[in-house]
């Protein structure tokens, strides 16, 4: 599969890091898109280095790069996921602002009717955010919260962050055995 996976400013970055490392194991060709913010987040929140997140994709696109082909709808890809998503790339994209190469690329998966799945990590939500969820959701776009099952009893934080990325994955019809399925 051809998979776009933006990692915006939300926290929970090491979710989108922990999804490109599983789709690059499985072989995918993976488009990166990381915004500033989400750089600033990696720094904070994990031990990972930029230049080893952009090296785990085929290519690697900078958020302002609006010439870039992934503002097309015609570059023919199966899917992209926003994770973590921030409200603020919820809000663009439901309203259609193309703030940035993220917003833009998840808006071409809209008119071409393509797989867009989005993570928002955010807690609580306000009734705007909701309405911009609803409106996506409406649109077919998959809204996947970071909100973590405790059936499979997680043990570490990786466990935890494996439950979420194989939810990702099973939206995209990738096997995977990264928890251990309800029974």
């Amino acid at each position: 599969m051809k998979i776009v996976v933006a990692i915006t400013g939300a926290s929970g970055a090491i979710y989108g890091i922990r999804l490109l490392e599983e789709l690059k194991k499985r072989g995918h060709e993976l488009h990166l898109i990381m915004s500033e913010n989400a750089k600033k987040i990696i720094e904070y929140e994990t031990p990972y280095e930029i230049e080893d997140i952009v090296k785990k994709a085929n290519e690697f696109y900078d958020e302002n790069d609006m010439q870039s082909k992934l503002a097309s709808g015609s570059f023919i890809h199966d899917a992209m996921i926003i994770c973590p998503c921030s409200i603020k790339t919820i809000a663009c994209i439901a309203n259609g602002i193309a703030l940035n190469l993220i917003a833009r690329a998840a808006v071409c998966c809209l008119k071409e009717r393509r797989k867009l799945i989005v993570v928002p990590r955010e807690t609580p939500l306000e009734l705007i955010s909701l309405e911009n969820m609803v409106k996506l959701s409406r649109a077919g776009v998959i809204i996947l919260p970071a909100m973590p099952a405790f059936y499979h009893r997680p043990k570490k934080v990786d466990d935890v962050v494996n439950y979420i990325v194989g939810k990702i994955l099973e939206q995209l019809d990738i096997e995977h055995e990264l928890y251990e399925k309800w029974k």
